[in-house]
């Protein structure tokens, strides 16, 4: 019996801006299959660049928005029936961008907004600046992510100084960037590979969207492991993720994704279902999935969403949590936080672990305000 290919969910991810563009390429880059890729960008020259499946040009020059979201915005209303024509037929929508420029902390509201008319599902995924970007930069990503808020199904929000935790000191800027996009490779293949993927245990979009569905504030933990107890210690590090500011337990909902390879075995997916669960509140409603990737052959990876945060607890858990760590760093000795670190960062991004070397940071920092056309073969955001 075959099936009309119109019963699958459409799912299209789209990156705004250089940020977006650049996770998607990546995206690209990876396989990440079963979704539509779109990038739209107020830079022409920036978007000739993207490998997107499909790309928009916003706004009327095609310069860019000069690191101005008010001109991010202006150019996506101007263009909105050129958005609204490539969202349509979709069932769920990522959108993805680097806050704190002009482009993505703009237009993203904007395409929300048009996503949201068009009844789709949406999911927001985008990263806060690193310090070293600047206060302007980093006030105007506030805003951004402040705007997306009510326009979004879900918001996850990866706070890029995260990052520089489980780097070193060598680590290249171009690599740090590399960072924040697999965070949003992560998030949006923890939930498409659970609709598109053949698996263990497969889930249907109406199981994915009763937990997105409206549920506000989000976060997002990944963890991969192998060898003895896999499942359980890639559990662990989805929970205990650094790139988590808050714990787990207030959340209402949680996605489960636990990829691995064709040795996955079911009560590998139970031991990693039972770690998230007693880490969670007994009303959370867990759904989770098992999908079979040929590509992982020995390992186990564990991505969670967790969703239905109310703010206010959302927000104070954020500095309990901020306030934790600051405690364990005083009174932890410095090697104890280098091992936590460099556990942390091969567990988290081990592909990156032999290419995280190379120049300081120092005064790679104005590389940020320089324009796109003499900075593109750095591909930075």
């Amino acid at each position: 019996m075959e099936f009309d290919k119109n019963y699958y969910a459409v799912i299209k991810v789209i990156g705004v801006g250089g940020g977006g563009s650049n996770a998607v390429n990546r995206m690209m880059e990876d396989n990440l299959n079963g979704c539509e890729f779109i990038a739209i960008n107020t830079d022409a020259q920036a978007l000739m660049m993207s490998n997107a499946d499909r790309k928009v040009l916003i706004g009327e020059t095609g310069l860019g928005a000069g690191s101005n979201p008010e001109s991010g915005k202006s150019s996506a209303e101007k263009s909105s029936d050129a958005i609204r024509e490539v969202l349509k037929g979709a069932d769920m929508v990522f959108i993805t961008c680097g806050e704190g420029g002009g482009t993505g902390t703009g237009a993203a509201p904007v395409i929300a907004d048009i996503a949201k008319e068009e009844g789709c599902l949406t999911v927001a995924v985008v990263t806060r600046p690193f310090t070293f970007e600047g206060v302007k930069r980093s006030q105007q990503a506030e805003e951004g992510i402040n705007n997306l808020k009510g326009k979004v199904d879900c918001l996850i929000v990866i706070p890029n100084d995260k990052l520089l935790e489980i780097s070193d000191e060598n680590t290249t800027l171009l690599n740090a960037f590399k960072l924040a996009d697999n965070v949003l490779k992560a998030g949006v293949r923890g939930v498409t590979d659970l609709i598109t993927l053949p698996g263990l245990i497969n889930l249907d979009f109406a199981d994915v969207k009763s937990i997105i569905k409206d549920s506000g504030n989000a976060l997002l933990g990944d963890g991969i492991s192998s060898g003895e107890n896999r499942a359980i210690k890639a559990a662990q590090q989805a929970i205990n993720s650094p790139l988590i500011e808050a714990s787990i337990d207030g959340a209402k909902g949680i996605l489960l994704n636990v990829s691995g390879g064709p040795d996955l075995k079911l009560f590998e997916v139970n031991e990693a279902a039972e770690v998230v669960r007693n880490s969670s509140s007994q009303e959370a409603n867990i759904i989770f999935g098992a999908v079979v990737d040929e590509n992982m052959k020995d390992k186990i990876k564990v991505t969670i969403i967790a969703t239905g945060f109310k703010d206010k607890n959302f927000e104070s858990r954020q500095k309990l949590e901020k306030q934790s760590e600051t405690a364990r760093e005083e009174i932890s000795p410095d090697s104890k936080k280098e091992d936590k670190k460099d556990a942390e960062r091969e567990s988290i991004f081990p592909e990156l672990k032999e290419s995280t070397k190379g120049i300081k940071f120092g005064e790679e920092e104005d590389i940020l305000d320089i324009p796109t056309f003499l900075r593109k073969d750095k591909n930075s955001y």
